[in-house]
């Protein structure tokens, strides 16, 4: 503690008394420093001993008692996924979606977020260009449609058509591929491409996925999530193109679609060729890869879609089981220590040929076999072979 004395003199001539004058401001200066100074001690001590305290009190605690933003927690998987796809117009069906949900066996729905005409399935608040492209649509209410399919005790998966967009691409030929002459390029369907090599188109699709997680989506598949593999592909002009490969630009777009989507407790997953294990498309596709930021990797294993002689089999087409065999086995090679979950999507539809019970449980069974984590059956007219879901 610091004792001011105060000492007095005669008052004896003018000199003297400005002396004392200075005297005296100078102690008052010194009193109010010392008053200060020990304000701010006192201060101090009470914000240390409130840390302290704080301190003292989270310890020992579980860490949910720190106020930080919960990871949100994630309705489990299906030990083995047997499910369908829906499109957004079956979905806008009254009563329709429950149609599927009451299928015996099945506990897997993959709905259409956005599909392959770059349309959007409801309309996220938060992104607006969905709404200003034209994209968004009133086909369903994201959170109506999560509580329906939870209700069922059904796994709901969201399924994000990537960079084939053709309403992006004409409404914002910035985002698109070009031809040579700056023209937007399309492929053979007459569809446009938005430019996989642009991170704003890798915003936008994010963003959409976001909004159905925060609507209840359990898991995002992204699909179309490669490069153009038909039309003239000798007119293609990628605008701003870096020197990245697409080796590499498709695994960097799943790893940033991770890093932002893994946060809001989803599932993170991607559909890929049937080939695409077997050996390198050109497209960007390379599954061991893309395993390396995602929870699942659904190959399109429909038979109607490989070559003949393709794994030594003269009419793939004709032989089902096989055929989804000999490609699952090369896909469990490719993602061979791996913890990612490797799910086919089945043909479940006649193309060369009328498929039946049995072509349709001969891929079942292949999966099966391969030791897979389920299956998808895919038709684009929403018609099942439901008896096959059946565990």
């Amino acid at each position: 503690m610091l004792v001011v004395l105060s000492m007095t003199e005669p008052d004896s001539s003018p000199r003297q008394r400005e002396r004392r004058r200075q005297r005296r401001r100078r102690q008052v200066r010194l009193r109010r420093t010392v008053a200060g100074g020990v304000l701010l001690a006192l201060a101090a001590g009470i914000t240390l001993g409130a840390r302290a305290v704080g301190s003292h009190q989270s310890a020992g605690k579980p860490a949910a008692a720190v106020k930080t933003k919960p990871r949100p927690a994630r309705r489990e998987v299906p030990d083995e996924i047997r499910g369908v796809h829906v499109t957004m117009a079956l979905a806008s069906l009254p009563g329709k979606l429950d149609e599927y949900l009451a299928l015996p066996g099945l506990n897997t729905i993959e709905l259409d977020v956005k599909d392959e005409d770059g349309r959007v399935g409801f309309v996220p608040p938060s992104v607006p260009l969905a709404r200003r492209s034209g994209a968004a649509g009133r086909y369903y209410k994201a959170s109506q449609v999560a509580r329906q399919v939870h209700a069922h005790g059904a796994y709901l998966i969201g399924r994000v058509v990537t960079f084939e967009d053709p309403v992006l691409a004409e409404q914002r030929p910035d985002l698109a591929i070009h031809t040579s002459d700056g023209s937007i390029w399309h492929n053979n369907a007459g569809l446009g491409w938005t430019n996989p090599y642009d991170r704003r188109v890798w915003r936008y699709n994010v963003d959409v996925a976001a909004a159905a997680v925060r609507a209840g989506f359990d898991e995002i598949q992204f699909d179309y999530v490669r490069f153009p593999s038909d039309g003239d592909l000798s007119l293609i002009r990628y605008p701003g193109k870096k020197a990245q490969t697409m080796r590499w630009t498709i695994p960097a777009f799943v790893q940033y679609a991770g890093k932002r989507l893994h946060p809001l407790g989803a599932r993170v997953s991607v559909d890929v060729f049937g080939l695409s294990a077997t050996r390198d498309l050109g497209i960007g596709q390379l599954p061991r890869r893309v395993s390396r930021y995602v929870d699942a990797v659904y190959p399109m294993v429909y038979p109607s879609h490989y070559n003949p002689g393709e794994y030594g089999i003269s009419d793939p087409n004709a032989a089902p089981g096989q055929t989804v065999t000999r490609s699952l086995a090369d896909f469990q090679r490719a993602l061979e220590g791996r913890n990612t979950r490797l799910t086919p999507w089945l043909q479940d539809f006649s193309l060369g040929r009328t498929y039946t019970l049995e072509d349709v449980l001969s891929q079942v069974a292949a999966a099966r076999g391969q030791h897979t984590g389920g299956f998808l059956l895919w038709n684009p007219e929403g018609l099942y072979t439901a008896s096959v879901l059946q565990p």
